[in-house]
């Protein structure tokens, strides 16, 4: 054992509190559901980023590059000034939802290069403008363009021409579970000697504002110490003090509203003024009366000062360290750092040898984005709908508004961020995609945020998993019960010890989830689910969340496999309790059999309509209007790709091992023939005496793949596009109540305003649907074996087994990322600098999805949620 893993030992037995401290500062806490009072529920307008340095938040904090404790009662963060921006950098800029041409977007240079677990060891890179910061051109420029032009990044802006930036580097190292070493160093990268001031920063999370605490925490200078350090007192953490370098001034205020500047009004009588932003009005304007001379307060900061010649770097080191434990010397703080980097490469010496060295730093890149994204997340519904004593009265609106039926919620937890900017709150299905790569490094953490999505607190008590806080009555692809299965069989296979007592708990949970599925998604009882918008945003002909013209309803090729693959999910988590645990799981097993058969049986038509299209030789959603009409919608995409997902091959001592459940089987095979025509061969063994279960038979599953794999239609030289490229030339079209409705091949940013227009399905390359079609195939693989072979690529006349299909599409997805040939990562495009500057060509960024012909990156560029599932390709198939 190493030492980060004896350190995740001991947090897992709750011995010592390693993750306490940890990543879990947002970076933006504005512009959020939480956070809106409106009585319109335009979030972005109601707390705009002009507000956030004014403005205290009511639910959670937010900082440049910062850390917390576990229920961010203390946070720390990095401020800086370049001399020339008009506030401080205390957090990331961006662009609302609607100011950017493609929605919300973070306009920043910042990247997460490494973590371990417990964040024992942890560092960051932020890219600071020497010039001043152009907020205003990024919000003009962007508004300015089309939903047909790209949109205007920072960089666009020519700011770090002539290398006329900071880098600024941000360590921390654990020495103790309450003691974090921090060393932060800045290197000017520019022509020219800069100015730069950096302002670290401490305060606590304001809750004596809404009536929550009565005793208020404080921060003051350190009486008796001979060089500056300022006292932490709050009444839950105890007693800390913050130890730094040099003789900087200290600086202390509130982390309260500063009303004056807001709305004009001189807040509590007899209450001094010192609000949230005295340190821009003390640095930036020379306000020198802007903090409190009494050196106390709620927020506080050491003010360093420096003029950096060209290339020259300058570290200052901090401790954050219970009060305690501050008497023990830390007597070489670089030595430290030394020994947790040291420690931190062993944990890592996971990765195969056979990974270059380059493929090693994007798997490690995509791990510490992933753990970097955790994020504490704090929504009580109840007191968001109905207010805070002493606070304006929500309108009343809102109590039938966004979420008022979701007042069960109460949130406040440590939770895997799909985007720490773009998405600071969780996605449910995004979730499950995180924890497949959180488990090679930590699956005791992936299996406690599996079960925390199923508590009570989470979970509506009609069984629904919450989406999102942005509308939690949205419904995600149900894909927790895939992913707690995976998690467990990563478990077993890392440590050796199956973890029955998770799949048990889960599984009893997900029994509720499904029965809401069923009851509430297959509203004429046949076995067609619908299901709605399914995460897939804008990839359908209409906005599939909403009425849709001509009080129709469309029956859902991904919704019904979905459902098809959550029965076997089920199926296979019930058969392993049934020959592990307990047999009484057999009977549960076999409801799930016979369910999957029926979906089967009624997506493939056998006797009905079906979703297969026998002209097209694919699957396709089928409008179904009150006229009795059916239509199919053509649209060549990810929805007809989904059934592949719903696979799973049977080992037949298993089937032995379970007398119940296979004479159950046998008797569909004997008896209901007719659920099992077309399907999978159930009474043919494959490979090594497996059984079949699959959505598509042999010759359906030839025909999706044909398509799949064809360069002019789904396959990339980057993987599997979410729309086929036939519709490039071939647009969809579709007349409704005498309004016509088109789909074509968007390959890059998305051309309408669905979503509001910040993520695209119509052609680009997602993490999610590559990875399970990559299992999909494998488990296909293991049936067929290496007799049932396909072009790849469709027509090049190259066959091969569906093992080394799935194997070529991992290597596609990790190439997105790695150099190639000449140098260069197709994540990055055209952008030359991120190409070949030395100082930005070794830190890839994880996307949200990327360009379905060129690979480069699109969409929120911090996705290590989803998109770090390339360290689990990198991990199974190489490069």
């Amino acid at each position: 054992m190493n030492a980060e893993q004896l350190r995740l030992i001991a947090a897992t037995r709750r011995e010592q509190y390693w993750k306490r401290w940890g990543p879990y500062l947002s970076e933006r806490s504005w512009g959020t559901v939480r956070e809106d009072y409106s009585a319109d529920g335009r979030a972005w307008e109601y707390f705009p980023f002009e507000n956030s340095h004014l403005r205290a938040y009511r639910w959670g904090e937010d900082g440049l590059a910062g850390i917390c404790d576990n229920h961010q009662r203390l946070c720390f963060a990095l401020a800086l000034w370049n001399g020339r921006d008009p506030i401080l950098k205390e957090r990331l800029f961006g662009l609302s939802g609607d100011q950017g041409n493609h929605g919300e977007d973070v306009k920043e240079c910042y990247y997460y290069l490494d973590s371990t677990p417990t964040y024992s060891y942890m560092k960051c890179l932020y890219k600071y403008p020497q010039a001043e910061f152009p907020y205003a051109r990024l919000v003009q420029e962007n508004q300015r363009r089309s939903r047909a032009d790209p949109e205007f990044e920072l960089i666009d802006t020519g700011v770090f021409d002539q290398d006329r930036y900071f880098d600024v580097f941000v360590e921390y190292a654990k020495a103790d579970v309450n003691d974090i070493l921090i060393r932060l160093s800045v290197t000017n990268r520019g022509p020219d000697t800069a100015p730069l001031h950096l302002l670290p920063t401490v305060w606590f999370r304001n809750q004596w504002a809404w009536g929550k605490i009565v005793e208020k925490p404080v921060l003051f200078r350190t009486a008796s110490a001979t060089s500056p350090s300022i006292d932490i007192q709050e009444p839950e953490l105890g007693a800390y003090q913050l130890s730094m370098d040099g003789s900087p001034q200290l600086l202390f205020t509130e982390n309260d509203t500063d009303t004056k500047a807001l709305w004009n009004w001189d807040g509590t009588p007899g209450v001094p003024g010192f609000g949230k932003d005295a340190f821009h009005r003390r640095v930036v304007r020379g306000e020198e009366g802007a903090v409190n001379p009494a050196e106390r307060g709620t927020k506080a900061c050491a003010w360093y000062q420096f003029n950096l010649a060209p290339g020259q770097t300058e570290t200052i080191r901090l401790r954050l360290t219970l009060s305690t434990e501050a008497s023990r010397l830390v007597h070489d703080i670089d030595g430290v750092f030394a020994e947790r980097v040291c420690e931190a490469d062993e944990f890592y010496s996971f990765a195969p040898d056979t990974l270059s060295a380059d493929a090693k730093r994007v798997q490690r890149q995509a791990l510490a984005g992933l753990l970097w994204s955790k994020q504490y997340y704090h929504f009580v519904v109840s007191d968001w709908l109905k207010g805070d004593p002493g606070q304006p009265k929500p309108p009343a609106s809102r109590l039938k508004g966004r979420d008022s039926n979701w007042v069960h919620i109460y949130n406040e937890d440590v939770i895997s961020m799909p985007d720490t900017w773009e998405y600071p709150w969780y996605a449910a299905w995004d979730l499950a995609f995180h924890m497949i790569p959180l488990a090679l490094v930590d699956p005791d953490n992936a299996k406690a945020q599996l079960k925390l999505f199923l508590r009570e607190w989470y979970m509506h008590p009609n069984g629904q998993i919450p989406a999102y806080e942005w509308a939690f009555g949205d419904v995600n692809p149900p894909v927790h019960a895939w992913a707690c299965w995976r998690v467990f069989t990563i478990d077993k296979k890392l440590t050796g010890r199956p973890d029955y007592q998770f799949l048990e708990t889960v599984f009893h949970k997900l029994l509720m989830n499904f029965t809401w599925w069923v009851n509430r998604k297959d509203s004429e009882g046949n076995n067609i689910f619908e299901g709605g918008f399914l995460g897939l945003d804008n990839i359908g002909v209409f906005d599939r969340s909403k009425p849709l013209p001509g009080g129709g309803v469309i029956e859902q090729s991904d919704g019904t496999s979905w459902m098809a693959m959550y029965c076997l999910n089920m199926l296979r988590i019930a058969l392993e309790l049934a020959s592990k645990v307990n047999i009484l799981y057999e009977d549960i097993a076999n409801k799930f059999f016979e369910h999957f058969l029926y979906i089967a049986h009624a997506i493939n038509g056998i006797g009905g309509h079906g979703l297969w299209d026998q002209d097209d030789e694919f699957f396709y959603d089928r409008l179904s209007l009150p006229d009795g009409q059916c239509i199919p919608m053509r649209v060549r995409s990810a929805v007809g790709i989904i059934p592949l997902f719903a696979v799973d091959t049977l080992a037949s001592n298993l089937i032995e091992s379970l007398p119940g459940f296979e004479k159950r089987m046998n008797w569909f095979i004997e008896n209901r023939p007719d659920l099992c025509l077309n399907l999978a061969p159930l009474m043919r063994h494959g490979v090594e005496e497996r059984h079949l279960l699959s959505l598509v038979g042999a010759g359906r599953l030839r025909c999706v793949l044909e398509k799949l794999l064809a360069e002019a239609e789904f396959l990339s030289p980057h993987g599997i596009r979410s729309l086929s490229k036939f519709h490039e030339a071939h647009p969809y079209q579709l007349q409704v109540d005498g309004q016509t409705y088109r789909v074509a091949y968007e390959p890059a940013e998305s051309q309408t305003g669905l979503f509001g227009g910040n993520s695209n399905w119509r052609g680009p390359i997602w993490f999610p649907i590559n990875y399970l079609l990559i299992e999909s195939l494998q488990r296909f693989h293991f049936y067929f074996g290496e007799e049932f072979t396909v072009e790849f690529p469709t027509g090049s006349g190259v066959r091969v087994h569906l093992g080394e299909v799935a194997a070529q599409l991992s290597r596609r997805l990790s190439r997105l990322f790695l150099r190639d040939d000449q140098g260069r990562r197709p994540t990055f495009g055209g952008n030359e600098k991120f190409q070949t500057d030395p100082h930005f060509r070794d830190y890839p960024l994880f996307y949200e999805y990327f360009h379905g012909d060129n690979g480069a990156g699109l969409g929120a560029n911090h996705q290590t949620g989803w998109t770090a599932l390339v360290a689990k390709l990198l991990q199974q198939s190489g490069e």
